[in-house]
């Protein structure tokens, strides 16, 4: 059994990593591409275009790993059948259990790399590449409206304060730039307001520079109590907002962990925003490597087609489409999850499961009618 897992393992593994490496140069060299439109501007050359792209291929290496692994276990599956080498196997002692079993160890394997790189390596590489775009850009702005940010506190009073934060850009170095805080009182009326040109979070607080606070008087205060208006060139403002909650706020989804998605998830719904979005992402990057799995039971099948019924090439076609349907079907059932407000979990899970059944069944099929 050592010699046929060897054998098996060997001939998976270069497949799928031929066919990986295929794919992140194709799409290295299209992220190189689309980069040539800015090189020459503010100082990127194509040095840093390069640099950027590179970057960017933990990334698509997470994204891209299940379909390679389906793709590659696909040709090494059909290239044994097609040479007998499986019928061999077959004949040996290699029953479908046992089979099932040494591709489900190695397609552990497979996920465990992909989770791994999805969890670690693309998060910082995907940071680093925002970071060095945004050197050059002077800053990264933050959409039209910019980021907000939502967080509750209680004053010298004991009163309970609701703050909404506005961040309209960000520097290369991670300073909030053009930073306005709303304050509003247990009734939701405006008690105070602050805009400062900048500001940098700290453990506990925020620390704005050059900050002009506008206070409103109580409901309950006298009349004729004017608002007050005061500039500060330095203020440290209370906030239990830390550097985390606002990087998952100002920066990409995919620079975040699954730590950190379920983290900013709880802090979206502590404070009563919209986290289903993010509590979907947080499920799909959870179940994602587990696709490798699927990827996997789906390829094992091809394995007992007889190599009459098409050649390589023909199967390697319909892996590569049951790759893309598995992509699409993701995508789509975690954008319907978000419009229909279906639980997070099985939002994220549906697809996996789906395909799986499918691979399963296919593979009784297959063994006990062919």
């Amino acid at each position: 059994m050592r010699t046929v897992r060897r054998l098996l393992y060997r001939d998976i593994a270069g497949a799928v990593g031929f066919v990986t490496l295929a794919f992140l140069s194709l799409f290295y060299f299209i992220d190189f591409v689309d980069e040539l439109q800015d090189v020459g501007k503010n100082g990127y050359g194509v040095q840093h275009a390069l640099l950027a792209c590179m970057l960017e291929v933990p990334g698509h290496f997470y994204e891209l790993f299940p379909i390679s692994v389906l793709i590659g276990t696909i040709f090494a599956l059909a290239r044994m059948a097609q040479s007998s080498e499986f019928t061999i196997l077959r004949t040996g002692g290699l029953g479908p259990g046992r089979a099932l079993g040494l591709l489900t160890l190695l397609a552990v394997a497979f996920a465990t790399l992909n989770f791994a790189v999805g969890d670690y390596l693309a998060p910082r590489s995907e940071r680093e590449a925002v970071a060095l775009k945004a050197r050059f850009n002077g800053g990264r702005q933050l959409g039209r409206t910019g980021a907000w940010l939502k967080d509750s506190r209680r004053d010298a009073q004991g009163r309970d304060i609701n703050v909404s934060v506005n961040v309209r850009r960000t520097t290369p170095e991670g300073v909030l730039e053009n930073v306005r805080i709303f304050e509003f009182d247990a009734d939701s009326r405006e008690i105070a307001r602050v805009s400062a040109r900048t500001a940098r979070v700290g453990d506990g607080y925020w620390t704005l520079d050059d900050a002009q606070v506008t206070t409103w008087p109580p409901a309950d205060a006298a009349s004729g109590v004017a608002v007050q208006v005061r500039r500060e060139a330095r203020l440290q403002w209370p906030s239990r907002l830390d550097a985390g909650v606002v990087a998952a706020a100002v920066l990409p989804v995919s620079t975040m962990s699954t730590v950190e998605l379920w983290r900013y998830s709880r802090h979206l719904s502590s404070q009563e925003q919209a986290a289903q979005r993010h509590s979907i992402q947080f499920w799909k990057k959870a179940f994602y490597p587990f696709a490798c799995l699927v990827m996997v039971a789906l390829a094992l099948p091809f394995a007992y087609l007889s190599a009459r019924r098409g050649g390589i090439s023909f199967k390697v076609f319909g892996g590569i489409m049951l790759g893309i349907s598995f992509v699409l079907l993701n995508n789509v059932a975690g954008h319907l999850g978000v419009l229909r407000d279906w639980t997070p979990w099985i939002a994220a899970s549906a697809p996996g499961l789906l395909y799986l059944l499918l691979s399963m069944g296919a593979f009784a099929w297959l063994v006990r009618y062919r």
